[in-house]
């Protein structure tokens, strides 16, 4: 008999270590999906890496994640913010590097900490010595109920941008800045020099950031020489005249922007020099 139950016993254990092998061989999906953002920022990149729970029914602020508490902003590892270029956040200044983005919530502010340590599970090992900044926000509440953790870029402009984090029915926004006309400028009168000058690129800087106007006409109208027939160039061209209140120039251009628009049947210029036209008659 005891014979009997050993072989049974034995049977059972090799079965269980079977079955332990067959899953281990078995995909199965994350319960917190990983996501990786690369936003174009400026002159350079962010890249955010984190992992996005869900609510499952649960209350989230307050509750799994306690007030006053740090959090590692997302789950399992720590999430990752990595910028290649310096950058400003809320007002202080970020050196380009990697760093780990942790928070606090609370009811009626939250702390935004980056810290020199990246590489961590969760924020159990987090340490305030390594923090290299903090921020507080204002948390927002949402309408809609959010039940994926979502963080993303908005209001993405060449030097500006937030950074939003939503779960549940809390929002917070980040701003971001940059500076990059210091380099831009750099670069175009470094191109300048060289034998393929950028006139066109150039002139638009100009004209969209408040520079010499007389200067981007002129390389407006070198862009012109090269390439006559390009309805694009007369749209910037009219536009750096109607900025300058030459509004007869621009409308001159204007409609040679939709000549030659209309003749190699372009409708994005058609109607884009229309509506210039229409601006330098008002």
């Amino acid at each position: 008999m005891k014979a009997i139950m050993r072989s049974i016993v034995l049977l059972v254990v090799v079965l269980g270590l079977q079955a332990e092998s067959n899953a281990q061989g078995v995909k199965m999906p994350q319960a917190s999906s990983g996501q990786t953002i690369i936003q174009d920022f400026g002159l350079g990149k962010i890249t955010l890496t984190y992992s996005r729970p869900n609510m499952k029914g649960r209350k989230i602020f307050g509750a799994l994640e306690p007030f006053g508490k740090v959090w590692r902003t997302g789950a399992n590892s720590a999430t990752v913010i990595k910028f290649s270029d310096d950058v400003t956040i809320e007002g202080k200044d970020i050196p380009a590097g990697e760093y780990g983005l942790f928070t606090i919530p609370d009811k009626t502010s939250w702390t935004v900490i980056l810290s020199k340590t990246s590489k961590t599970w969760g924020a159990y090992t987090y340490n305030a010595a390594d923090d290299f900044a903090r921020f507080t926000v204002k948390p927002m509440t949402m309408k809609e109920s959010m039940e994926t953790f979502t963080i993303q870029f908005a209001n993405v402009k060449p030097t500006t941008a937030q950074l939003h984090l939503m779960w549940e029915n809390t929002a917070v926004a980040i701003n971001l800045s940059t500076s990059v006309d210091e380099k831009v400028m750099a670069g175009i009168d470094a191109a300048m020099k060289g034998d393929k000058k950028p006139y066109f690129q150039a002139a638009q800087y100009y004209f969209e950031n408040g520079k010499d106007l007389k200067t981007a006409l002129n390389w407006m109208n070198e862009a012109e020489k090269a390439d006559p027939k390009a309805p694009w160039v007369k749209l910037w061209k009219g536009r750096v005249q109607l900025k300058m209140g030459d509004k007869a120039g621009a409308q001159a251009t204007a409609q040679s922007g939709i000549d030659i628009a209309t003749e190699i049947k372009n409708d994005e210029y058609i109607r884009l020099n229309t509506q210039l036209l229409a601006e330098a008659k008002k």
